[in-house]
Formats: C-alpha cells, sequence, structure tokens
C-alpha cells in the first residue's frame, strides 16, 4: 500500500521544513531567531510557520529516528542512568524523568507532576516496555527508584552513589539549554511532547567532538545529516 506525503500540499519545499525543523530542535534557538536564519538564507518565512511543521513534523521525524536506533542498540540493556529534573509549568514544579545508556544514549523521557513510588513505576515500566530490562540501574538516592525497583523485581540491579549518575546528570545539560530558549513550558503535554522529539535528535547528532578524532567526528557529522534529509515519514 502507497505510503502519503505528508509534504504533498505544503507550498514550501520538503528541505526547508526539515531545515527549519531541525534548526528549532537540535538548536537553542527561539521561533523568530530560526525565521532570522532562514531570511538570512534567502527564504523568507514567518516565525508561526516554523511553529506549525515543528508541531506538525517533529514527533514524526522523532519517531522514525527512535525506530531506526532501538534495532541496533541492543548493547545497551547493560546499564542505565536513571535521573529526574526539576522543571517549571507556569509557575508550577514538575518531574522530567530521563534514562540515559552508558554510551550516552537517551532511552525515555516521561513527565510527571510527582516523583513518588507510583510515579518512578510509571517511568520504568514504559522504558523497559520499549527497551527491554537493563542489568544495572544507576540512580541517585532517591527511595522512590528503590521502591520501584522492589516492586518490579530487580531491586538487586540497582546501583547508587555520589558521583556513579554524572551520565545523567550531564545529559541534561542540552535539554537545560533549550529550555532558556524556550522561555520555559505551559503545559505538561507540550513539555512531554518536545522532550521526546528532542531526546531523538540529540541522539541522532551527539557525535564525538574530541580533537584526537577529528576526522571520525565529521564522518559521523556527516552520515547524521545524510540520515536526517533521508527519513521517511507517513
Amino acid at each position: 500500500m502507497k505510503k502519503c506525503d505528508p509534504f504533498k500540499y505544503f507550498k514550501t519545499s520538503e528541505e526547508i521544513i526539515r531545515l527549519a525543523v531541525m534548526l528549532y530542535v537540535r538548536f537553542p534557538l527561539s521561533l523568530r531567531n530560526v525565521e532570522d536564519l532562514l531570511h538570512e538564507r534567502g527564504i523568507d518565512v514567518s516565525h508561526e510557520a516554523v511553529r506549525f511543521w515543528w508541531h506538525r513534523f517533529g514527533p514524526m521525524f522523532a519517531s522514525e529516528i527512535r525506530k531506526r536506533r532501538i534495532e541496533g542498540m541492543r548493547s545497551s540493556h547493560w546499564r542505565w542512568h536513571l535521573d529526574e529534573m526539576f522543571v517549571k509549568i507556569n509557575g508550577e514544579q514538575h518531574y522530567l524523568w530521563r534514562a540515559v545508556d552508558h554510551e550516552g544514549e537517551v532511552l525515555e523521557s516521561f513527565v510527571t507532576k510527582t516523583r513518588d513510588k507510583k510515579a518512578a513505576l510509571k517511568f520504568l515500566r514504559k522504558t523497559m516496555k520499549r527497551h527491554g530490562r537493563a542489568d544495572i540501574f544507576v540512580t541517585d538516592k532517591l527511595q522512590s527508584y528503590g521502591a520501584a525497583l522492589r516492586d518490579l523485581g530487580a531491586v538487586d540491579r540497582q546501583e547508587t552513589g555520589r558521583w556513579e549518575n554524572n551520565r545523567a546528570e550531564n545529559s541534561h545539560l542540552a535539554f537545560r539549554r533549550r529550555e532558556r530558549a524556550m522561555l520555559r513550558f505551559r503545559q505538561m503535554r507540550s513539555l512531554q511532547k518536545f522532550a521526546t522529539v528532542h531526546a531523538s535528535v540529540y541522539n541522532l547528532f551527539n557525535t564525538e567532538r574530541s580533537l584526537a578524532s577529528r576526522h571520525l567526528f565529521k564522518r559521523n557529522r556527516a552520515a547524521a545529516l545524510a540520515e536526517w534529509r533521508g527519513l521517511c515519514v507517513a
């Protein structure tokens, strides 16, 4: 059965839409920043058009990236780093739970109003449903993790320590920079949507930047851009 073209009824070309969505999600830019960058390249679109494109195509691109990467991530089962970060929505504190594997791949993002056992259990079940069960769960000393893992029969796989969870802590930085550029969020649904899309795009473009392997970084960056341009959405 032939898939319909999601770009069919848009006057703007597919390449411009892809570029706008990538700039907005990948870099700490506002909608008007993206509008200015495109205008400098001779592309005249409004920031509201960029907003519409991101809402329409961002989840589609993220879903396709996630589908491709999950197939090749079997090695990520052995060690997960779990952590939660504080996020304000209309002045009210919420929690963004994130699971990161030993290589820095963001596995799951999940928003809740609380960080109790019920929220931790829901987050862990959602992550395991998509990625299977890890051999080791590295967490901070929040008791909700231990209680949730006990219910799942995996409390013996939990590891805690002062510096053990730096992998998860450092992975928050890219999202924090993006959050400041967006001037925070106004709804749980919009936070969940953006966190999920941002995680997939971050995973795709998260390449090694060491000067000792500069040629490898450039090759990986070119491969990531080629994969982005070749994403098939329906």
